[in-house]
């Protein structure tokens, strides 16, 4: 049976369209993932406009943030059955053996290959997911909020477990992306003052993070950063895609502060780091996440503590991937959310 599919087929440019595929099928250990929602994330519009600084194994079905239902499973898998409600890690492939993997940083495994780029995708009807991937989502959190899981898990990774925020650090967040608001919805929910940066363009997204308790800020940010003391930020988190953004962290954050880098800059940096030097600056870079951060952050989702409702722009059919993607590029909304039909 084939099923319409979002398909990066190529690294050029504008190299994503609508194919047919087959449906799935599955392993001993998998389950076939019939796909309620998937969001549209800042990797997926990289490949899209071919300014991606990873590896990609062409072509391959965009998609890796997903929630659905599960409609098959494997002769091996325990623990679930049909009809679950779940979301899905990212992890496609793993090497169980390697070192990251053995002590559950199996997210830092160099041998790692995730949805979207590595293997086969959701931005279809249904998906082929390794059972170890799989969380347990409650009736009562609806599938396009909990397609966020994943962008949620990012965010808690990059605050709560890099970060280590206390109540009262002033934290700036720069890049009013979805990793951007999520981080700084997250870094109230530890109790920190936090300013999101941008650019005048991104006065509907810098909206949405105000709506989260957060100061917007388009321009300079040096007078927020030093309002308390005249020190600077405790930590800045880096969410912008662009590497220039790490020299004004560093005129941002305090002498002894942290800067935590979660946003990707492939170009090269052109500046030095020697402020890094000067002020005892940590400098923490922040990828993925595992197992413990996904069940902390559904148990956020669900209890209502993290509200991802602000974010979401619109819900779109597969087959209008294109003007999801352009809203999402050009900063109309924040987050797309696409649906199969």
């Amino acid at each position: 049976m084939k099923e319409a599919a979002v398909v990066n087929y190529s690294p050029e440019k504008g190299s994503v369209e609508i194919r047919e595929i087959s449906r799935p099928i599955i392993g001993d250990d998998d389950v076939l993932l019939e796909v309620r929602n998937v969001g549209v994330c800042g990797s997926d519009l990289h490949q899209w406009t071919a300014d991606h600084s990873w590896s990609v194994n062409y072509p391959v079905v965009l998609g890796h943030e997903f929630s659905g239902i599960i409609a098959e499973t494997g002769s091996r898998v325990i623990g679930w059955k049909v009809g679950d409600r779940v979301v899905s890690e990212t992890a496609a492939i793993i090497d169980p053996n390697n070192p990251m993997s053995r002590i559950g940083l199996y997210n830092l495994d160099p041998t790692r290959k995730g949805f979207g780029y590595g293997v086969n995708g959701a931005m279809t009807h249904y998906v082929s997911v390794p059972s170890r991937c799989l969380h347990l989502i409650p009736d009562s959190l609806p599938f396009e909020q909990a397609c966020l899981t994943e962008p949620c898990c990012v965010a808690y990774s990059a605050v709560v477990e890099n970060s280590r925020l206390k109540p009262g650090d002033r934290v700036i967040v720069l890049g009013p992306g979805t990793i951007g608001i999520l981080c700084a919805a997250m870094a109230r929910l530890c109790g920190a003052e936090v300013a999101v940066v941008g650019l005048p363009a991104d006065v509907n997204r810098l909206a949405i993070a105000k709506q989260y308790g957060c100061e917007s800020i388009t321009g300079d940010a040096l007078e927020w950063a030093k309002r308390r003391d005249g020190l600077g930020a405790d930590c800045v988190i880096d969410a912008a895609g662009s590497s220039i953004t790490l020299n004004i962290a560093m005129q941002l954050v305090r002498p002894n502060g942290q800067i935590t880098k979660v946003g990707w800059g492939p170009q090269p940096l052109g500046f030095s780091l020697d402020p890094l030097v000067q002020k005892n600056i940590r400098l923490q870079g922040s990828f993925s996440h595992n197992w413990r951060m996904w069940e902390r952050v559904i148990a956020l989702l669900a209890n209502g503590q993290l509200d991802v409702k602000p974010i979401i722009g619109g819900v779109w059919p597969i087959t209008q991937w294109q003007e999801a993607f352009e809203k999402m590029h050009t900063g109309e909304v924040v987050k797309s959310v696409l649906k199969p039909e």
